[in-house]
Order: structure tokens, then C-alpha cells, then sequence
């Protein structure tokens, strides 16, 4: 690419984890969610994740059900866990709800008070919140992180300190934009297009990155 003998350059290489400042940041229990979600590093039973936004919520829902291998059996958990009377024999297919017990504990805090999920989309939201109760997720907010360390997660909350003793401490406070290549390619004097999360991290939207994507295109 140092050539420089192209007509254009785009760069969509995407975002990369928000690093955040607390006491302990690199301790071992502490892990990014693309360590999680991409890297598939091995997570224990006891995991506090920092930010409920969506990429908290996923990661919560993602952990409790990663051990789910077989197929069959995640889709009839599935339908009973919501209710749902494949056999139709109860008023608007819907029953008891058989919940079972979590194979993991896990703690959804955030800086900001108010109640969790508000920023999740309006017509499925409701859908993740829920699941995650009912998996016993404990949601806490007004959420002050005070360090790391070998016992666990240290933590302010309406003036009350208490540790939150964990196996792992997962980071999902945001993304930032991938820049590196980017910041390369300018020392030689070579001026790619930005688009998607490159361009922005601010509440990714994927419809406003293929807009970005058709309209650049277009425009070469």
C-alpha cells in the first residue's frame, strides 16, 4: 500500500474496545468483550461487566447461554423459558414459564443512575431486559468502580462501598475508533476514505455505515 498506486482508499476497519482508568485495569481477571465474543477466552462463573449498553447486554446474554452445544436443547429452553405451548393447547399458546437455574452470576453495573436498558431499542429492549432477570442478572447503576483486585471488583454505590467478588471482570464501556492504519497512511501522504465505525464510534448504526458505504461507492 506504502506504493501508493491507488486511485482510492477506503478504510471500514471498524472500532476497538474503550480503554477505561481504574485501579487495576491489568489485572488478569479483566477482560475486553472482543476477548470474549472474538477471542472466545475462557470466562469462570462470577463475572461483573462494566457498562449496560447494548454491547453489555449482549455479552451477558451471550455468557448465559455459551454453553449451549447442542441445538435441540437450546431451542426447547428456549420456548419454555418464554412459555411458549408449541402444542397449542392453552389460550394463545402460551404456559408456565419453566426457567432454569444460570450456570453463571453475573452483575450488569453502569456508571449512570436510572433504570437499565433505556438506550436498547424500543421493540426488542424489553426482550433482552427481561431475559436477563430472569436468569437472575443483577442490574446495578450509580455504579462508582474504586480498583481490582485479587479478591474481585471494589465498588461505590449510593455512597456504600462493597466488593463484588468475581472470577472475571468483563469491559464494555464503549468502543473508539480504529485509527492506527489510518494515522499510517497519513505520515505517507496517502488520504483514505472513512466510513462505518472508523469514522465515527458514537452509537454505532449499522444502517447509517451501508449509507455511508452506497453513497461513497456511488460517488467514486
Amino acid at each position: 500500500m506504502s506504493s501508493g498506486k491507488y486511485d482510492e482508499i477506503i478504510l471500514a476497519n471498524g472500532v476497538i474496545p474503550r480503554q477505561i482508568e481504574i485501579d487495576g485495569i491489568n489485572h488478569p481477571k479483566v477482560l475486553s468483550y472482543t476477548d470474549v465474543l472474538s477471542k472466545k477466552e475462557s470466562v469462570g462463573n462470577t463475572i461483573a461487566i462494566i457498562g449496560a449498553g447494548g454491547i453489555g447486554f449482549d455479552v451477558a446474554e451471550y455468557l448465559l447461554h455459551s454453553d449451549h452445544s447442542n441445538k435441540i436443547v437450546e431451542i426447547e429452553t428456549f420456548l419454555s423459558s418464554w412459555g411458549v405451548d408449541t402444542q397449542y393447547l392453552n389460550p394463545g399458546g402460551l404456559t408456565d414459564q419453566i426457567l432454569r437455574l444460570p450456570s453463571r452470576q453475573i452483575y450488569l453495573l453502569k456508571r449512570s443512575p436510572g433504570k437499565h436498558g433505556t438506550s436498547l431499542g424500543k421493540t426488542t429492549g424489553w426482550i433482552h431486559k427481561t431475559s436477563l432477570l430472569n436468569h437472575g442478572v443483577q442490574m446495578i447503576a450509580d455504579v462508582k468502580y474504586l480498583k481490582i483486585d485479587d479478591v474481585g471488583l471494589h465498588i461505590e454505590v449510593k455512597g456504600e462501598q462493597k466488593v463484588l467478588i468475581v472470577d472475571h471482570i468483563i469491559i464494555c464501556a464503549g468502543q473508539q475508533s480504529s485509527r492506527e492504519l489510518y494515522n499510517e497512511l497519513i505520515q505517507l501522504d496517502l488520504y483514505p476514505h472513512l466510513i462505518g465505525g472508523a469514522n465515527e464510534a458514537v452509537e454505532l448504526d449499522a444502517k447509517r455505515a451501508i449509507h455511508q458505504a452506497c453513497c461513497l461507492a456511488a460517488n467514486i
